[in-house]
């Protein structure tokens, strides 16, 4: 084999491999990039999941707040019937 016959054989060689890399890490790259999409959906559902939840508790809040308003108004009330029942 001449010279320039195996600089040419070393040039595909070299050429092979770097091709051969550029593969691996774009089939690597694309694994990444699943995995990231998949942690995203799954994040994306958990978030959603939290947002019905943090509505769900914001609601039963204000209606524990207005059922302890209404309590304190009827104590309030019956305070005041007993107030008029030692007055008497």
């Amino acid at each position: 084999m001449t010279a320039a016959g195996q600089t040419e054989v070393d040039t595909l060689s070299h050429l092979e491999e770097r091709i051969q890399k550029a593969v691996t890490l774009v089939q690597r790259l694309r694994q990444e990039r699943d995995a990231a999409l998949r942690d995203l959906s799954a994040s994306q559902s958990a978030n959603s999941e939290l947002q019905a939840s943090n509505t769900q508790l914001t609601e039963e809040i204000e209606t524990l707040r207005a059922e302890r308003h209404q309590v304190r108004s009827r104590i309030e009330k019956l305070l005041g019937h007993i107030d008029q029942l030692g007055a008497a």
